[in-house]
């Protein structure tokens, strides 16, 4: 049988104030998703306004647990449904920011809504981002950016950001993952342009987190 590693199995024994959901446990990411839960009871226990969303959501893997994480609350997931866009694949090759020609297009909507909690609470915008965003007038108390390449990590921070609630958080995944480097330059970009702290956390990509004072 497999064991946990020490760590969460301190966790599930209560050193922290409540018990986890066990479907955290069984993560192949389990920093990440942990993270997810504790950014999102901060959020709930303040009543945060906004909803909620994520750009780049491939087979809904990551989706999934924000759906479960925020039962009350919309959840926009973005994505070309069909892989990458060829319009974002021209930057990376250009800056040499990654040679990578994986292919995420395994993928529709039909299966992703299959895996939520609450489909109910997604709303599905597909098509090439910021384009898919057009006329959304909303708000947003937590974002998934994951869409792997520098484009669209960059025109997801700046269009997110400045509809983030204070209080909220945007979580940036792959930031130290070796195949898009196009991450990092697209988030220490639009940080250092608007004097941003984020914060690293020891997740299987290197994820980072921005809040919103």
């Amino acid at each position: 049988m497999h064991q946990l590693p020490d760590y969460i199995n301190t966790l599930k024994m209560g050193y922290l104030d409540e018990p986890q959901p066990s479907y955290i446990y069984g993560s192949a990411d389990y920093v990440r998703i942990a993270t997810l839960h504790l950014l999102a009871k901060e959020i709930l226990s303040k009543q945060l306004s906004g909803n909620t969303a994520e750009l780049g959501v491939y087979r809904g893997g990551f989706a999934r647990f924000i759906n479960q994480a925020f039962p009350a609350k919309k959840l926009y997931l973005f994505d070309t449904f069909t892989g990458f866009d060829g319009r974002d694949l021209f930057t990376e090759d250009k800056q040499h920011f990654s040679d990578t020609r994986q292919d995420f297009s395994d993928t529709n909507i039909e299966y992703v809504l299959s895996r939520m909690q609450k489909p109910e609470n997604c709303l599905i915008k597909q098509g090439y981002f910021p384009e898919s965003a057009a006329g959304l007038d909303d708000s947003f108390c937590f974002v998934s950016l994951d869409a792997d390449l520098y484009e669209p990590i960059y025109a997801g921070l700046n269009y997110f950001y400045p509809r983030l609630v204070s209080g909220g958080y945007i979580m940036v995944h792959d930031y130290n993952h070796k195949l898009y480097g196009g991450v990092k330059a697209a988030l220490q970009k639009f940080c250092s342009e608007h004097k941003l702290p984020y914060f690293p956390i020891a997740d299987n990509s290197g994820s980072v987190i921005i809040g919103k004072a």
